[in-house]
């Protein structure tokens, strides 16, 4: 494999990246959806880990920086590739806690699998506007320490649209204001660390409709004509977060609640805001998955992808050459929620139809620091793993001990 220097800036834990440790976000974005523009701020504060007077924080490099302020003043900055090293003008003291805010604007690109953000429209010509930025990089659409060994502790994301529209976004709502020039701004919290990759936007006119598991609020936004058949599919939810809970611990999420919420593409597992695409049926898009007659009694999506709140936004890699830690027991975790709802055969059934999709090309643990991501194998061969692992403890209290122990214990 080659990788370029602007792999390694991305992907590795540079000195600008290590010095320094996370606090909070405070993003306040403005989408004039017409022109597919962007504009806003993110305040960004952190605790220094060293004495250094530089620190990298990482925006496309089509986006345009239009200020970086620091105590009241603009500071210089320099640009590599997708990468902003930003130079203070004095050295910032290891323990002393610090702000910035990163003042920014531009027509983020459409990349990525699924768009990295998108400017799409619903079947009645309604806008319909969402990020998904795995791999490709949340520094596509906002500014923030691109990578993932360090998450802020909370966050708040304000996303002005226009007022015809909702702005659906990661943690609990809190207001929405109208700004009086047409459009309306949306606040919302999160409580909790969070990926970068996980920050989503969700803008639509969408209907909302919801309940609750105990006290774990349980809310949905559809486009209105999907309302029954989401109402119907979304069923899934409760069952499949009651399992959960049962086998690795407590909803990580509990005090931003859980959503899914309808998208143009299959979906993502964005932190307390699960995007939803499969069409409102079984399987994965319609089709049965795994091919052994089992994947057509259940949704992938909402159980693959809700199983990351447990691994991947609660438990996760430090690095993505190590993303099996995701996607390896999030698909293992497919199999424990068939067993769940329909018994150990069918679970066994349905693991083992992994089998015919493992490649055996490269391994499911990938090079370091370059921001590479392994192949398809981490998923089947991960969970096969799993699966195997379960019966070389062959004691099924000291197993399911173990997996909740584990999730509970690195969340």
């Amino acid at each position: 494999m080659t990788f370029t220097r602007a792999d390694t800036l991305r992907g590795s834990y540079g000195p600008y990246r290590a010095n320094n440790d996370l606090l909070f976000y405070d993003l306040n974005v403005r989408l004039n959806i017409a022109e597919k523009y962007l504009s806003g701020h993110n305040h960004i504060r952190f605790k220094m880990l060293s004495n250094a007077s530089h620190v990298q924080i990482d925006l496309f490099a089509n986006m345009q920086v239009d200020s970086i302020l620091f105590e009241g003043k603009k500071l210089s900055y320099a640009r590599e590739s997708n990468a902003v090293f930003i130079d203070f003008p004095k050295t910032l003291q290891a323990a002393k806690t610090y702000e910035i805010t990163f003042h920014y604007s531009g027509h983020p690109k459409e990349t990525g699998r699924f768009g990295g953000i998108a400017f799409k429209q619903d079947s009645l010509g309604n806008p319909w506007i969402y990020t998904a930025c795995q791999n490709i990089g949340a520094s596509l659409w906002w500014p923030n320490k691109d990578q993932q060994p360090d998450e802020v502790d909370s966050m708040n994301i304000s996303i002005a649209v226009p007022s015809e529209v909702m702005a659906i976004s990661n943690g609990r709502f809190q207001n929405k204001t109208d700004l009086n020039d047409g459009y309306t701004r949306w606040q919302w919290k999160v409580h909790y660390p969070i990926n970068n990759y996980s920050v989503s936007l969700n803008i639509a006119k969408y209907t909302h409709f919801s309940e609750t598991l105990g006290d774990l609020t349980m809310d949905y936004y559809v486009l209105p004509y999907h309302l029954e058949p989401a109402k119907r599919q979304f069923s899934q939810a409760k069952p499949m977060n009651e399992c959960f809970q049962k086998y690795f611990g407590e909803y990580p999420f509990k005090k931003d609640g859980y959503k899914l919420i309808e998208v143009p593409y299959s979906g993502m597992e964005h932190q307390s805001a699960v995007t939803y695409g499969n069409l409102f049926q079984n399987g994965y898009l319609g089709r049965d998955w795994t091919g052994v007659g089992v994947s057509t009694k259940f949704d992938f999506i909402i159980i693959h992808e809700s199983g990351h709140e447990w691994f991947g936004n609660s438990v996760t890699a430090n690095d993505i050459s190590d993303a099996w830690i995701q996607e390896g027991w999030c698909t293992y975790a497919e199999g424990v929620y068939v067993e769940c709802l329909f018994g150990y055969e069918d679970a066994l059934k349905y693991v083992n139809g992994y089998r015919d999709k493992v490649q055996n090309k490269s391994p499911i643990i990938g090079p370091a620091g370059v921001n590479h991501w392994p192949s398809n194998d981490q998923y089947f061969k991960g969970a096969l793993f799993l699966h195997t692992l379960r019966n070389v403890v062959d004691d099924d209290k000291k197993w399911w001990a173990m997996l909740k122990d584990y999730a509970e214990h690195f969340k």
